[in-house]
């Protein structure tokens, strides 16, 4: 199947978007078989604010209007951060964004999910499988890297955007999480931003932040260590290397 055989097939649809490069080129693609695609983006504490401004901006590129759901992500199930906090915090944002596209005329959701994304390793899949979320990048075998190439025919500044995952992601699992810590993450991170780094991780490590930078981006963490220290001191009092990268 090609993707216009699936917008042939699906003429509207609500869009999971998260302003990544997968659901940026998605809606693109969308609208360029003649679609009606709606683009709803739901806005938690796990999300930095500058992937909601990515959304807005790409958005705003192709000349659609972005529809944001705030919702509390932190409920008991997906706060005490188990080995199935994907799946909850999945089953409750599309849970609630399927909900919301239903009642705009959209009973069709959709997400970006792609043929390089192994299931077998995202327990967020099987809730997208449960609430009937259809994948069409996935369904019509498109990898990442095609994602990245068509993106950049098409012009879209996504394209080679690093794969964010959500904040929590930087909590160890097992470790409940709260606003605080997500906000220090979230900030430790913004600093590193403001050095130009990218594909980095900033990860809780007891009361401690890890960072992990790309290995091409090591040296230049190393020469920058003073200034990232004292950027990263309002938010963690210790702040350790991880030597072996991202």
């Amino acid at each position: 199947m090609t993707l216009w055989a699936f917008f042939h097939e699906n003429k509207r649809a609500a869009l999971a978007f998260s302003g990544g490069t997968d659901s940026a080129y998605l809606l693109y693609a969308g609208l360029q078989c003649g679609a009606d695609i709606r683009p709803y983006y739901v806005k938690t504490a796990f999300q930095p604010q500058f992937e909601l401004e990515d959304a807005l901006r790409l958005a705003k590129q192709l000349g659609v209007e972005l529809t944001i759901l705030e919702r509390d992500a932190l409920s008991p199930a997906i706060a005490a951060n188990s080995t199935d906090r994907c799946y909850y915090c999945k089953r409750a944002l599309f849970g609630a964004l399927r909900e919301q596209a239903v009642k705009d005329g959209y009973p069709l959701l959709i997400d970006g999910t792609n043929a390089s994304d192994d299931a077998s390793d995202r327990p967020g899949i099987r809730a997208l499988n449960e609430l009937s979320v259809r994948s069409p990048l996935r369904e019509c075998g498109l990898t990442k890297d095609e994602i990245r190439r068509l993106s950049k025919e098409a012009g879209l500044f996504t394209w080679d955007k690093p794969a964010y995952a959500c904040l929590a992601t930087r909590i160890p699992t097992g470790r409940p999480i709260t606003a605080e810590l997500l906000q220090q993450v979230e900030a430790s991170e913004n600093v590193l931003f403001s050095f130009g780094f990218s594909d980095f991780r900033v990860r809780i490590y007891g009361d401690a932040a890890r960072l992990q930078f790309l290995p091409t981006q090591m040296t230049k963490a190393v020469e920058l260590r003073e200034e990232i220290r004292r950027g990263i001191a309002p938010y963690f009092n210790m702040i350790f290397l991880d030597l072996a990268g991202r």
